[in-house]
């Protein structure tokens, strides 16, 4: 299935940076690479995830590739000697091998992971590495989004798929890969962040899984009038803590492939 690009904003993602970021820290962490001259960060995003790959191998030439200008606006913007390149990552065909090809909660954007994967994961030298973590997608936050979009408000103002999110189970993408490569790590990592409040649970969705729903409300009233009615359900789903804040669950998935 052919997935629309959403329309991002730096800004709004970066508001939870250190959380954003805290899972590709980890990845990178894992991968068993002792050194690497050049790697892919696919959906690099505003940097973040750029910045964490260069710091790990700081003698490799590291490719940032988003399909957002505005993100790679922000990118540019940074110290980081990177190169930035505007491209969606289903029509990325480099012409040379990579030591690593990495992407960090990037690719759930792209549809058809069956196909997809695969033909990234050609892309890597001998004995490189495909590396990725993506979000598991559960969670009160997910069904808190279909039951709004699907209510009498607001149903039928958007796709049948209402989150446009691929994601399967650890075990999809051993079969997928695991006869391509030499080895591979799989695992699960649940984060619980502990945010300002349910206010802080809308602005992490407004940053992510919620864009391509946003795009589909071109009035801003009705966009407000939405993102109201998404704040009072996630108001019940995330109650506060005693001290006015709110722990947010946040499951993700990591696969490292060794070719």
């Amino acid at each position: 299935m052919t997935r629309e690009t959403p329309t991002w904003d730096a800004r709004e993602y970066l508001k939870f940076e250190r959380e954003r970021t805290l899972p590709c820290r980890d990845l990178v962490a894992r991968i068993e690479l002792e050194s690497a001259a050049l790697i892919a960060d696919l959906g690099c995003g505003p940097g973040n995830s750029t910045t964490v790959l260069a710091q790990r191998w700081p003698a490799a030439k590291v490719v940032g590739i988003d399909s957002s200008e505005e993100m790679l606006k922000t990118a540019r913007k940074s110290s980081l000697p990177a190169e930035w390149l505007l491209a969606d990552m289903r029509e990325w065909n480099p012409g040379h091998p990579y030591d690593l090809v990495f992407s960090n909660a990037a690719l759930q954007w792209v549809g058809n992971h069956q196909i997809e994967l695969p033909r990234l994961f050609r892309f890597v030298g001998a004995g490189g590495a495909f590396a990725f973590q993506i979000p598991a997608g559960e969670g009160d936050w997910t069904r808190t989004i279909r039951e709004v979009a699907e209510g009498p408000a607001w149903r039928g103002r958007f796709s049948e798929s209402v989150l446009d999110l691929e994601t399967h189970q650890l075990g999809f993408y051993y079969d997928l890969l695991s006869p391509l490569c030499r080895r591979i790590d799989l695992w699960e990592t649940q984060y619980v962040h502990i945010l300002s409040g349910p206010e802080g649970v809308v602005e992490w969705t407004k940053g992510t899984a919620l864009r391509p729903m946003l795009d589909r409300l071109p009035e801003d009233g009705e966009r407000a009038s939405f993102l109201a009615d998404y704040a009072a359900a996630i108001t019940k789903a995330y109650p506060r803590r005693p001290d006015g804040k709110v722990l947010f669950p946040f499951l993700r998935r990591f696969v490292a492939a060794y070719r």
